[in-house]
C-alpha cells in the first residue's frame, strides 16, 4: 500500500505520466476522478492531496475531504477554490502562477495586433473578392496608440515590454501597485478607458472584479477602441460587450475566455468585430508539461514537509 494517495479531480492533459514520476518518488499512488462530485469524494475522502483543474472546490467539497493536506491547481487563477474554507480546514492551497506568462502574454499581443491592423476584416475582404482598402480605413501607427492594461501582474508585465518595443504607449490600472521604477503611469479606472485605444484585461476573477466591464465602462471608451480579454470571462459582463459591438459603442474585442464555458455561439453569431478564441491562450507543449511538474512538485513539497512555492490565501 502506497504511503500517501492523490487524487486528479479533471484530467484534463494527454497523459499522467509526469505526475506519475514525480508523486512515485515519495511512494504516492494517483488516482484519476471522472470530474464529477461524487467521484471526487468518494476517491478523495482519504486522499492526502488534490490535483486539480476546473472542477469547483467547493466548502461542501472541503468537508468531505478526510485527509487532504493540500490542493494544488495547475493553472493560475484559482476562483473555482473556496480557498478560505480549504485553509480553515488546515488544508493548504497553491497554483502554477508562472507556467504560462510568455503563451498568454503572446496570445493577448497577438489579439491586440490582429485588431488594430483589422486582420480579421482584411480576410473578409480578400475572401469576398475585395482587394480595396477603403472599407479598412483608418489604420493608425501603432507608436501612435496607447494601451491600457487592467492588472499588471507577470502577464501583464510580459505584455508591456512588447508593447513598448512597438512604440506604444502603456498606462494601466492596478489599486494593489505603488508607481515606481518599470511601472506605467496609474490610473483610476476610468481615466484608462477614456483615453486608452486597446484596452487588454489581466486580473484575477474575485468579487470585486465579477463585471468589471459592463454596459457603464464600455461607454466610456472611444468608439474606435478595442478590448481584449485573455484572463478571466466574467470580467467581462458578455451581453453587454455583444450590445456594444453591435451599437459601435466601440470598435472591435477579442475574447480568449467567456463568462460560461464553452460557449454557447449562437450568442456570438453575427456580432460585428469579435474575435473568440477557445480558452487556449495559456496553451504550449512546454507550458502544458511545466503545469503539470510544477502543480504536482507542490503536493511532493507539503506531504513531505516543505514549505511549498506557491501557497495561495483568499482573494478577497
Amino acid at each position: 500500500m502506497a504511503t500517501y494517495k492523490v487524487v486528479i479531480t479533471d484530467q484534463v492533459f494527454p497523459t499522467t505520466d509526469l505526475e506519475e514520476a514525480l508523486l512515485g518518488e515519495i511512494d504516492a499512488s494517483l488516482e484519476v476522478a471522472d470530474g464529477t462530485l461524487e467521484d471526487v469524494l468518494a476517491r478523495g475522502r482519504d486522499a492526502d492531496g488534490l490535483l486539480t483543474t476546473y472542477f469547483p472546490i467547493t466548502e461542501e467539497t472541503v468537508r468531505g475531504l478526510e485527509r487532504c493536506q493540500i490542493i494544488a491547481r495547475y493553472g493560475i487563477g484559482v476562483d473555482n477554490v473556496d480557498i478560505a474554507a480549504a485553509n480553515a480546514a488546515g488544508m493548504t492551497v497553491t497554483n502554477v502562477p508562472d507556467y504560462s506568462v510568455e503563451e498568454v502574454s503572446a496570445h493577448a499581443l497577438a489579439m491586440l495586433l490582429a485588431l488594430l491592423r483589422k486582420l480579421p476584416e482584411a480576410d473578409t475582404l480578400v475572401r469576398s473578392g475585395g482587394w480595396s482598402i477603403d472599407s479598412l480605413r483608418p489604420l493608425r501607427r501603432l507608436s501612435t496608440l496607447t494601451v491600457g492594461l487592467v492588472g499588471f501582474g507577470r502577464i501583464s508585465r510580459r505584455l508591456a515590454e512588447s508593447l513598448t518595443t512597438l512604440g506604444m504607449t502603456v498606462v494601466c490600472y492596478d489599486p494593489f501597485i505603488e508607481p515606481g521604477e518599470g511601472i506605467p503611469p496609474l490610473l483610476g479606472l476610468e481615466e484608462l478607458l477614456r483615453i486608452s485605444d486597446a484596452v487588454s484585461l489581466h486580473a484575477p476573477l474575485t468579487s470585486e472584479t465579477g463585471g468589471l466591464i459592463g454596459a457603464k465602462e464600455l461607454a466610456l471608451m472611444p468608439n474606435h477602441a478595442v478590448l481584449v480579454n485573455t484572463s478571466r470571462g466574467p470580467l467581462v459582463v458578455l451581453d453587454d460587450l455583444l450590445d456594444a459591438l453591435r451599437a459601435g459603442e466601440i470598435r472591435a474585442a477579442a475574447l480568449d475566455v467567456f463568462e460560461q464555458e464553452p460557449l454557447d455561439a449562437g450568442r456570438i453569431e453575427g456580432v460585428p468585430g469579435l474575435l473568440a478564441s477557445p480558452h487556449m491562450a495559456y496553451y504550449s507543449e512546454e507550458a502544458l508539461s511545466e503545469s503539470q511538474r510544477k502543480a504536482s512538485t507542490q503536493i511532493v513539497k507539503v506531504l513531505t514537509g516543505q514549505a511549498p512555492d506557491y501557497p495561495v490565501k483568499p482573494l478577497d
